[in-house]
């Protein structure tokens, strides 16, 4: 099924527009309720076409320097433990191709069946 266009004339965005230039509508969201405007952007960009960026809401973050410090320390230790999970999973890799190597030196060819049975022993150990 062929997804549905709506174009807007000129006219209609001007509408929209003075609306929110007057106040009659209090922000974008606003407008596309009462005129059944779809698109999250649609709006945004018709008030960047026509000069009108002041109406468009902007997001202001504040941080103390201790967040910047600690968002910091996290992207830090997040970087860290990608690294330790791709070793580890590098020697995952490494010692199944060892085992599946020892496997066939012993003449072993249910690689599977013997993970399975050595897991048992091992967990009996425990």
């Amino acid at each position: 099924m062929a997804k549905q266009v709506i174009r807007y004339s000129e006219s209609f965005k001007m509408q929209v527009i003075s609306e929110l230039e007057s106040g009659k509508l209090k922000n974008i969201s606003e407008a596309n309720r009462k005129y059944g405007i779809k698109g999250a952007e649609t709006v945004k960009r018709w008030l960047k076409k026509y000069g009108k960026n002041h109406l468009v809401s902007k997001v202001v973050k504040v941080e103390t320097p201790e967040d910047i410090d600690e968002k910091k320390a996290l992207k830090k230790r997040i970087a860290e433990l990608e690294k330790a999970l791709a070793d580890t999973s590098v020697k995952a890799v490494i010692n199944e191709a060892y085992f599946q190597v020892v496997c066939e030196k012993f003449g072993v060819t249910d690689f599977e069946g013997m993970k399975k049975k050595l897991d048992v022993k091992l967990s009996q150990k425990e």
